[in-house]
């Protein structure tokens, strides 16, 4: 433990407007195993959409907050969230990415698990003693599970406020991504991108919401648009805002000249489109009035669920989560989210913007990458160059381009890694 902890890490004079970040946050060995314990075991963190298992029996394993966690929809209908490890000797109890399956058997020993939980099955269980009761072996879940509007949540740390009141300013974000489901929902279309990137984790997160870079690191996609008739961003002024939400989370919302299957139209879609866009967009403003309608259908939003869930709700509308596995090190996850029931055409114009945009081999994403892995090159001389700036429009109301959705990231990490638990007081700006 350092001597002063890690008070020294964010400095802000706003008086002076300026705020800075201690370049150490990013490449030491030390802060990343207090973030595991400061930031990730003591917040929300995304696990899965319900969609994802929608039968009795169905699951999906993956690793949230560096624990191996199964999503399984129980015999019963429930869906509940397990620790992927056996109560016996730890080994995990399923090994498959998803799938379905009645009962679960760890391969090492047999004890057999339902899909409810329960330890239904131990090879010479009277060889264990009176003391033994399979009752109280089932599998273990996080100390806290919630859903909202079919997004799963975990917490490792029993105490948290309840996910609501935790997600602040940005539910009534997650309310307008969702609304677009109307009656049928919202569901993850099947697949996910996986990749890595050679960064520290909060880049990633500082990224995703950072509107001053694009001009300069997309200059292709750019020049892409341009080439299919759509107008660039250059010489476009968007309307909107980008701001904190409280609690760490975080926003960028503005309106583009590309389009979004809803309910955007693109004149390179036809003219058939154009009209079948313009009745959803009479749908939208029928079922959620004109302001919240045309809100929903013009305006795209890029937003940082705290600490580690952006939620791209632009040409494709994408859920991405990272984790670190070392200071420079991270593993990204993204899934597309869509309306069920969605026509052929827009689920094809939406997964074409999740691979060629925010693919792992799109118009973006190695952008962000190579500049995120530049970053983190530059930080092997954060003794000589120790800070980085984040001040632009700290003496402003801001707008697109400036750094105080960011700042509230730093702010609410700042106060978990001095101890401090904002989850159990008030929202932090």
């Amino acid at each position: 433990m350092r001597a002063n902890g890690f008070r020294d890490l964010v400095r802000e004079d706003r008086k002076r407007g300026l705020f800075r970040v201690h370049r150490s946050a990013f490449v030491s060995p030390e802060i990343l195993e207090a973030e595991r314990e400061r930031v990730f075991d003591r917040s929300w963190l995304y696990a899965a959409h319900e969609s994802e298992v929608p039968r009795p029996g169905d699951f999906v394993t993956r690793d949230v907050g560096g624990r191996p966690l199964m999503i399984c929809r129980g015999s019963d209908g429930a869906v509940r969230v397990f620790v992927n490890s056996c109560t016996h000797r730890g080994a995990q109890v399923c090994r498959e990415n998803q799938g379905s399956a009645k009962t679960f058997q760890c391969f090492y020993h047999a004890w057999t698990f339902n899909n409810q939980g329960e330890l239904v099955g131990v090879p010479d269980a009277a060889g264990y003693g009176g003391s033994f009761r399979k009752e109280e072996l089932g599998l273990t879940s996080p100390a806290r599970v919630e859903d909202y509007r079919g997004l799963i949540f975990v917490s490792f740390d029993p105490e948290i406020e309840d996910l609501v009141t935790y997600l602040a300013g940005a539910k009534e974000l997650l309310d307008t991504v969702l609304d677009q489901g109307g009656d049928d929902g919202m569901e993850i279309v099947g697949g996910t991108h996986k990749y890595s990137v050679r960064a520290n984790w909060k880049l990633l997160c500082e990224n995703s919401i950072d509107g001053y870079h694009v001009r300069s690191t997309h200059k292709t996609f750019i020049d892409y648009l341009n080439s299919v008739g759509v107008p660039s961003q250059a010489g476009v002024k968007f309307p909107g805002g980008a701001r904190s939400l409280g609690n760490g989370h975080g926003v960028m919302e503005y309106q583009a000249p590309w389009g979004k299957p809803v309910a955007s139209w693109e004149p390179r879609w036809g003219e058939a489109a154009r009209l079948e866009i313009e009745a959803l967009r009479r749908e939208l403003i029928a079922r959620h009035g004109e302001q919240h309608g045309l809100r929903i259908a013009d305006y795209q939003r890029n937003t940082l669920i705290y600490p580690n869930l952006i939620v791209n709700d632009i040409m494709s509308l994408t859920l991405r989560t990272c984790y670190p596995i070392a200071p420079g090190y991270m593993e990204v996850s993204a899934w597309c989210l869509a309306r069920k029931n969605e026509p052929a055409r827009w689920r094809s114009i939406r997964l074409d913007a999740f691979l060629t945009f925010l693919g792992p081999g799109g118009l973006s994403t190695p952008d962000d990458v190579e500049a995120l892995e530049s970053c983190q090159r530059g930080f092997r001389a954060f003794r000589e160059v120790e800070w980085s700036d984040m001040s632009r429009g700290l003496t402003r109301d801001p707008v697109m381009e400036d750094e105080e959705q960011m700042r509230g990231l730093w702010r609410k990490w700042q106060v978990q890694m001095n101890g401090g638990s904002p989850s159990r007081r008030r929202a932090v700006a």
